[in-house]
C-alpha cells in the first residue's frame, strides 16, 4: 500500500510546459508523516501545506472554499498535482500543525536571507486591521450594552402598554391570541435581559471592559468610515522596502486604544 495519495506528475509537458520545483521540507514536525499500515493513505503534509498557504496569499481563508478552489481552479490543480482534500481534512491540518507552519515561514526568513533579499537595512512598518469571526452583534462594550438593555426596556414597556389596551376589550379570541403572543414576547425579551446582565458583569470584569463572545481575543476597533467598525485584530507588519517581502507581523491586541477625533489608534497596548 502506498503511503500518501499520490497526484498527477506535474512535469508532464502536455499540461504544464514549464516545470518548478518547490522548495519545502519533508517533515518540520507535520502530523501525518508517518501514517499507519492500514486504511486509505493519507495526504502529504507539503500538499495540505501549499493548499494553506495559497489561500492566505488569495485571501481564501474558509476550508470549504480551499476545497472548492482545489476542484476548479487551474493555479490549485497545478499545485496539489489535481488532488482535492475535502474541507474537514483542510481545517485539521491548519488546526494541528500549527507549530509547525510557524516553522516554515521561519525557514522562509532564513532562505530570504540566504539569497540575499534582505541585505539592504530599510524597513517599512505599517498596521492593518484583520476582521475576526466574530460578528459585532456579538461583541459589546459599555455603551452597546447599555444601548442594548434600553432598548430591551422600551420594547417591554411598548409590549405591556399594548396588553394593557388589549385587556381593555371585549373579550375573544383574537384578543386572546394577541395577550399570548404579547406575553411570550415578554418573556423572552426579560430571559434576554438576564442573559445581557450576566454577560455585563463578565465585561466590567476585563480590562478594557470589553468582551467578544465567538472570538474572547478579538475587540471593537474604529475605521475611518463614520460610524463604522470592526471587531478584529490591528496586526503590525514590518516590510523590507527594497524587495517587498514581510520580515515579521505581530498581531496586537486593541485592548486600550485612546482614539483620535479622525478614529486613528493614538495608542495601543500589546498584553
Amino acid at each position: 500500500m502506498k503511503r500518501f495519495v499520490e497526484g498527477t506528475d506535474r512535469g508532464q509537458s502536455t499540461l504544464f510546459p514549464e516545470c518548478l520545483d518547490e522548495w519545502i521540507d519533508e517533515a518540520l514536525d507535520f502530523g501525518g508523516v508517518d501514517p499507519k499500515a492500514t486504511g486509505r493513505p493519507s495526504y502529504h503534509p507539503s500538499i495540505l501545506l501549499k493548499l494553506y498557504v495559497y489561500g492566505y496569499l488569495n485571501r481564501v481563508q474558509s476550508s470549504r472554499r480551499l476545497e472548492r478552489e482545489a476542484g476548479r481552479n487551474v493555479e490549485v490543480m497545478w499545485l496539489t498535482g489535481r488532488l482535492v482534500p475535502d474541507h474537514k481534512t483542510i481545517a485539521d491540518f491548519r488546526k494541528d500543525n500549527g507549530r509547525a507552519i510557524r516553522q516554515v515561514c521561519s525557514r522562509f526568513i532564513v532562505l530570504c536571507r540566504t539569497m540575499g533579499l534582505f541585505a539592504e537595512a530599510g524597513i517599512a512598518i505599517d498596521g492593518s486591521k484583520f476582521k475576526a469571526v466574530n460578528n459585532r452583534d456579538k461583541n459589546f462594550t459599555r455603551a452597546k450594552m447599555q444601548r442594548r438593555m434600553t432598548q430591551i426596556e422600551e420594547s417591554v414597556a411598548r409590549y405591556l402598554h399594548q396588553l394593557d389596551s388589549a385587556d381593555r376589550q371585549e373579550p375573544s379570541l383574537a384578543r386572546t391570541t394577541k395577550s399570548t403572543r404579547l406575553k411570550e414576547k415578554i418573556a423572552k425579551l426579560k430571559e434576554e435581559m438576564e442573559r445581557l446582565k450576566a454577560l455585563d458583569v463578565q465585561m466590567l470584569a476585563t480590562p478594557d471592559q470589553q468582551i467578544s463572545l465567538t472570538d474572547p481575543d478579538a475587540r471593537s476597533m474604529a475605521t475611518s468610515g463614520r460610524g463604522s467598525g470592526v471587531v478584529g485584530y490591528n496586526v503590525q507588519v514590518a516590510v523590507d522596502t527594497k524587495h517587498h517581502l514581510i520580515v515579521t507581523h505581530q498581531v496586537i491586541v486593541s485592548a486600550l486604544l485612546d482614539w483620535s477625533p479622525r478614529g486613528e489608534a493614538k495608542r495601543q497596548i500589546d498584553p
